[in-house]
């Protein structure tokens, strides 16, 4: 189950993040990250009501006593004026006011069509934010040899067989960390994405070589249920999160890169970029190999590649035409 703190929000708000993960299939990181949200709009909530605490911080206003009938009165217009607050006081980007609007909805039409707590969803038409396409930061191929390039050290296999992965097979890094020894076959590996849903990633010859380079060298050690974790830290254990981040952005250093502007995130968009510029993927083969629910979301990559766009052009029929001096015009 996901890691939140019982007793903090209204019961109601506590069964809402259990049906989350145990009948929709949300990630522990969704449920973790919509708990948060759901404890910053009842906070304000009580502000706006003025039933807060005189003289208490925002941090530590209680919530939990928040009832039903309180719930019942909640209008479309509160919950506009949250976003507000999370736009001109804590200064959220649009990308995370509309994660919030994400869970306002999916909690409000849980409170009304299945716990049938209020009388009517005010959530219903509940806009969220206009996002901007960003096009994502990416190494260039030279770059990304010399990352590569750059590992060393004592854990040096551990460490090139992770980037390995990252750069070959455009992973996020929940996926890289839960990769477990059991999970290799050969040329595949199976790992757990979003919502739980497991893909199948076929392993090219430089991934092949790196896994079993380091397995070589990887200490022996079994987590009490009996798996095996492919990546282990220094002290025999599962590798963390923050520990794949840090040896990544070590290693960014080491190769003269930017560490403020490139992440083990950032790789994942490397793998995806070299893969549809250079390797002649098509769209919905790369969807596959990210794990993307929507090739909407693919379709960013599809943006930057001049290479493609300049040579489209180049291959119109009348690229080459030039009208003769002295010529009509048509």
């Amino acid at each position: 189950m996901a890691a939140f703190d019982a007793g903090i929000l209204p019961y109601y708000c506590e069964d809402f993040l259990v049906y989350l993960e145990s009948i929709l299939g949300k990630s522990k990181n969704t449920v973790n990250e919509y708990y948060y949200d759901l404890l910053l709009f009842f906070r304000y909530m009580k502000v706006k009501n003025g039933t807060a605490p005189q003289g208490a911080a925002f941090s530590e206003i209680p919530i939990a006593d928040f009832s039903v009938e309180d719930l019942s009165k909640i209008r479309l217009s509160d919950l506009y004026s949250f976003l507000n607050y999370m736009n001109n006081e804590r200064k959220d980007q649009p990308a995370t006011r509309a994660r919030k609007v994400a869970c306002l909805r999916s909690f409000f039409k849980y409170a009304w069509s299945k716990a049938h707590l209020i009388p009517e969803n005010p959530a219903a038409e509940l806009e969220s934010p206009k996002l901007t396409k960003k096009l994502p930061k990416y190494l260039e191929l030279e770059e990304s040899i010399a990352l590569l390039d750059a590992v060393d050290g004592d854990q040096k296999e551990r460490d090139y067989c992770m980037i390995t992965l990252f750069l070959n097979c455009g992973m996020r890094l929940s996926e890289l960390v839960g990769i477990n020894v059991s999970d290799i076959r050969e040329d595949t590996l199976t790992v757990l994405g979003k919502g739980a849903k497991e893909r199948t990633i076929y392993l090219n010859e430089a991934c092949r070589d790196a896994i079993e380079r380091y397995l070589a060298v990887r200490p022996e050690y079994e987590e009490p249920s009996g798996t095996k974790p492919l990546f282990l830290s220094k002290r025999k254990k599962r590798i963390s999160p923050k520990t794949v981040q840090y040896t990544v952005k070590k290693y960014i250093r080491a190769a003269a890169l930017d560490p403020a502007k490139y992440s083990t995130h950032k790789l994942r968009h490397t793998a995806a970029t070299l893969m549809y510029t250079m390797g002649d993927v098509d769209i919905r083969s790369l969807q596959e190999i990210l794990g993307h629910e929507s090739v909407a979301t693919t379709e960013i990559y599809t943006h930057i590649n001049s290479t493609r766009l300049k040579d489209a052009v180049s291959k119109n029929p009348l690229a080459n035409y030039k009208k003769e001096d002295g010529e009509k015009e048509p």
